[in-house]
């Protein structure tokens, strides 16, 4: 594996492998990878001939400067994980590397940008448009790898590329989760004993929720039967629980409401201090 430091030598890398007839993968990341990342670069190495994984935690997408500043770095042992996956080319910039000048773009990433993490986060939606845009106008990838845990993340990034005009596979993946159903996070490091105990009742009540449709509930109710549950467990506090059409991001009062692609429960749960996040897709 090469690890890559300049966007000079990336675009270098991969037009000679697009020369070469070669198919590429990219996955983005933000390092402090876990199975989780490494699931999407394994999907990565099966489906193509050259694989590329960035590392950089892109500070044009956290509004909060206290997150970007607690946000685990670990590229050592990102470097050692990603060269046991047989990674091509590990793209490791510096932040001065990636933004030589200040990105001012505004992208018009409309209503799938507007609700949840786009409410809550003001201005982080565009941060992630900024750095993606720029990782796939340098990395040329024929296929690009996102998890499923960053529901509307991936909803936002087809919106960019469309608008972009970039030609290239999104390739959403499932949620890695660890035996007690945490959903993998590069956060969960930061949290302590007692909210890790804690943290799996986020699944729990989130499968919850799949019995109260069942049991003939509109999901408007259910949502906030959902948020109460979530608010009910001691160091659990919900930031919002939303029901919402999976290709729209919008949310849904009625079940029928929703379009082809069904409906997902999307949650951001404090806990312990620790800002995490989870989904689930109900059956139609």
């Amino acid at each position: 594996m090469e690890i890559i430091r300049t966007v000079e030598k990336l675009r270098e890398a991969v037009s000679s492998a697009r020369a070469a007839g070669k198919t590429i993968g990219l996955v983005p990341t933000m390092g402090a990878l876990h199975a989780g990342h490494r699931s999407l670069v394994d999907r990565a190495r099966r489906e193509n001939d050259i694989v590329v994984v960035s590392v950089f935690v892109n500070p044009t997408q956290f509004n909060n400067p206290d997150d970007l500043r607690t946000y685990p770095r670990t590229e050592e042992a990102d470097a050692a994980i990603l060269a046991d996956a047989g990674v091509d080319y590990a793209f490791m910039p510096t932040a001065e590397e990636v933004y030589p000048e200040p990105d001012t773009r505004e992208f018009d990433l409309g209503p799938v940008a507007a609700v949840m993490e786009g409410a809550m986060r003001p201005g982080h939606f565009n941060g992630v448009a900024q750095i993606v845009s720029k990782l796939f106008a340098w990395a040329q990838p024929t296929r690009a790898y996102f998890g499923e845990k960053d529901f509307q993340q991936i909803a936002v990034i087809r919106r960019m590329a469309e608008l972009e005009g970039f030609d290239l596979d999104i390739v959403s993946c499932p949620i890695v989760r660890e035996a007690d159903g945490l959903a993998l996070s590069s956060r969960n490091v930061r949290l302590n004993e007692q909210a890790r105990a804690i943290a799996p009742k986020i699944r729990e009540v989130l499968l919850a929720s799949v019995d109260l449709k069942a049991q003939g509930y509109e999901a408007d109710e259910t949502a906030r039967l959902t948020t109460d549950a979530i608010n009910n467990i001691d160091g659990l506090e919900a930031e919002y629980f939303q029901i919402v059409d999976a290709r729209t991001m919008q949310p849904v009062s009625r079940w029928s409401d929703a379009g082809d692609l069904g409906t997902v429960g999307c949650a951001t749960v404090y806990c312990g201090g620790v800002r995490l996040i989870d989904n689930i897709t109900y059956p139609a």
